[in-house]
Formats: structure tokens, sequence, C-alpha cells
């Protein structure tokens, strides 16, 4: 199996977290589950094989998916296959910061997935295309480069105060007081929510959720046997039953179910 990982440097570095290419990938499983992580992604297929959204109870096929296709911030999880024998290259960006690239607002990607071409049309293909035809991954990594940065142009604009928000958000979610947090950006929480919709892809509160999520998740591989009222508190949960809550909607398990069926891949539990 081959894995590489690239951090593109700047302008991109403002807005891209990471690009990663794998081929031949290798797993037993056939189905995993895609836990809630905050991030908005753009996975690039190098197969012909279909791929496919599955229902998260019964397993059914609910969505098919060739070539390419973006993933928006999610605030549930998602079935997807596993990707044994798979060569993908993946666009992750950075939270907030996606929108630039895409011709539609966020709100409108959050919790789905949409096929490459209904979003870019042949350009998209043309970006394959080349993806394919280039030999070393440092090659397929410049000329996604390339296409995101003909996206880029003097007019972007980012917005400050959803930038604020995110931050504030992510560098302390346990103390994170959202009324506050808007009274230090100087808009109502009405304004922040419609800025952070149309940048982010869902609200404040949605997205602290998933951050909150995101810090336990973290902490459970850190440990063998978790302090589940501790760790809830830690992360800004004040009670049992609203922590196992958020925890069964962000997850689909009870958190003593997620430590019994997680995975060594962070986020990626499997179901079949």
């Amino acid at each position: 199996m081959i894995f590489e990982m690239h951090i593109p440097g700047a302008p991109l570095n403002e807005f891209v977290q990471n690009f990663f290419f794998f081929d031949d990938f290798v797993t037993p499983n056939l189905i995993e589950r895609f836990l809630p992580d905050g991030n908005t992604e753009i996975i690039i297929s190098l197969r012909d094989e279909a791929d496919h959204v599955y229902h998260n109870e019964s397993l059914k096929e609910i969505q098919t998916c060739r070539s390419g296709w973006a993933s928006g911030l999610r605030t549930r999880p998602i079935s997807i296959p596993a990707g044994s024998g798979s060569s993908k290259l993946v666009i992750v960006f950075k939270t907030g910061m996606a929108h630039p690239f895409f011709p539609i607002p966020m709100s409108e990607l959050s919790n789905s997935v949409v096929d490459a071409d209904r979003l870019w049309g042949n350009e998209f293909g043309f970006l394959r295309e080349r993806i394919l035809a280039a030999a070393e991954p440092s090659d397929k990594f410049s000329i996604v480069e390339e296409f995101l940065l003909r996206r880029l142009n003097s007019d972007t604009e980012l917005n400050p105060c959803v930038d604020f928000a995110v931050k504030g958000i992510g560098a302390d979610p346990s103390k994170t007081n959202l009324a506050k947090l808007s009274d230090k950006i100087g808009y109502s929480q009405k304004h922040l929510i419609s800025m952070f919709k149309n940048n982010v892809g869902t609200t404040p509160k949605s997205y602290l959720r998933v951050i909150r999520f995101q810090r336990i998740i973290g902490e459970i591989e850190t440990c063998d046997k978790p302090d589940w009222p501790a760790l809830a508190l830690d992360a800004g949960f004040y009670d049992q039953a609203h922590f196992i809550n958020d925890f069964k909607t962000l997850s689909g398990f009870t958190p003593n179910q997620y430590l019994e069926r997680k995975s060594d891949a962070l986020n990626y539990v499997p179901v079949l």
C-alpha cells in the first residue's frame, strides 16, 4: 500500500489542512461508519469502480458515487465502503475555509455527499484525468494545487468573524459560551448563525457539539478504561445523560459500544 500526505504552501495553506493519496488500500473490513470530524473534503477516486453511501442501520445502498465527490461538514455519522483495494486522493479543508472553492453555500453541502461533476462540471473530469496520468504522488499534489489556485482570486474574501468564532470554539470547546462569543464578535447570534452556516455549513451550536465530541474521541485514544463522567465534564458536558445522548447522535453508538467497536483509524468504526 502507498500512503502519502502533503501540506500545500501559501496561499493554499490558509485554506487547506492537507492532501493525502493512497493506493491499494488494505483493510479486512467492508463497511465503516465515519464519524463527524468537523471537516469538509473533496474525494477523488482513481479507480473505475463505484463507491456507495449506506444506510446507517440497514446498511443498504442509498447513494452511488463515481469519479469524485465532495463531503460537507457532518453532524451525524455516515456509512461508507472501508475501501480495500481502492486508490484515492483526498483534499481536507480547514474549518470555515472551504467556501471559496465551492459554487454553492456550504450549508447546501452539510450532511451531504455531492458528485464533483455536479459542482465543477467538465473541469473536474479534466482534473481527474491529469491526476491519473501523473506517475508520482508529488506530481498529483501539484496538479491539485493548480486546480485550487485557479479558484482563488483577488476578490476572495474571508470572513474574520467566522474565523474568530471557529478558532474560539476549537481552542476550548468545554468553556465556549456562544452568547458571549457573539458579543465579542459584535453581531447578534442570529447574524452569526447566518454567516456561520454560509461559510462552515452548520450553526455554531452544532459545530460546538462536533468539536466537543471530537475532544472525547481523542481522549479515548489515550486511555484503556475511560472515566466517562470525567471525560464528559472535561469536554463541557455537565450531566451524563446529555453526554450519552450527544455521543449516540453523533456516532450511532453509546460510549461503551464505541469503545468495543472502534478501530485503530480515528473516526472510522467497522460495521461489516
